[in-house]
């Protein structure tokens, strides 16, 4: 692949995660179980010795406690799967708090810094999701007032999520102020248009969780883990 018109990439860190092992518990299966027997044996005690239950009515409730009983594990399986995966996620979650992450969005804001010798420069990070393998990818960077200051374009881009770094140059060659950006991508090959989503950062702050799962919250809003595109 290569690429005009882009600066140096930042690399994905990548994102540790804690698995908690769940012990099924087995209560409610050994409940149904006994009520299920208690109901078998007071129904034979109960029976009218004159026409006693057959044996296949007796194979026959046997099957369906087994059948129940099956239902039963396997829902709890299910049940301490789902709390596993929801501990994992919060686990991994907590561990993004600080970082940035890619994740939809046209937004770019460009910062400016200035190091000990009073030197000023603008950085600022966006991103660009290709659902395929793409020929031609254009990046076009617009100010607040829709004007585009800076159009970047890769070739030969494989699928997959690309960071971008913008350091404020415009086509021009002057430095844009420092402030708020938009910017559009088109990818195409062989004249087809391609899916290219927009990617921006943004900063998690803190996590929360509740009945919708585990939410990260953000500069630009909340978001689930699977909106996150990339780690940085």
């Amino acid at each position: 692949m290569t690429v005009s018109g882009v600066f140096d990439t930042p690399k994905a860190a990548a994102v540790n995660t804690t698995t908690t092992t769940s012990t099924t518990s087995t209560d409610d299966v050994q409940a149904d179980q006994d009520k299920f027997m208690k109901l078998l044996v007071t129904q034979l005690q109960n029976q009218d010795p004159l026409n006693p239950m057959d044996n296949a009515a007796m194979t026959s409730q046997l099957a369906q406690l087994s059948t129940v009983t099956g239902i039963n594990k396997v829902n709890a399986t299910l049940e301490s799967l789902r709390t596993d995966i929801a501990s994992t996620q919060s686990s991994t979650a907590i561990n993004l708090i600080g970082k940035g992450v890619l994740v939809e969005g046209k937004g770019i804001q460009l910062n400016s810094s200035t190091a000990d010798d009073g030197t000023v420069t603008n950085s600022s990070v966006f991103g660009v999701d290709l659902a395929s393998d793409s020929e031609a990818v254009s990046i076009s960077i617009q100010d607040s007032s829709g004007k585009t200051v800076r159009t970047m374009s890769m070739t030969n881009a494989e699928a997959g999520t690309y960071p971008i770094t913008w350091d404020g140059t415009k086509d021009d060659k002057t430095v844009a102020p420092a402030g708020s950006y938009t910017f559009t991508v088109t990818a195409s090959t062989a004249g087809s248009a391609l899916t290219a989503t927009p990617l921006q950062l943004a900063a998690v702050a803190s996590v929360s969780t509740g009945a919708s799962g585990v939410k990260l919250n953000t500069s630009l809003g909340h978001f689930a883990m699977s909106d996150i595109k990339e780690v940085l």
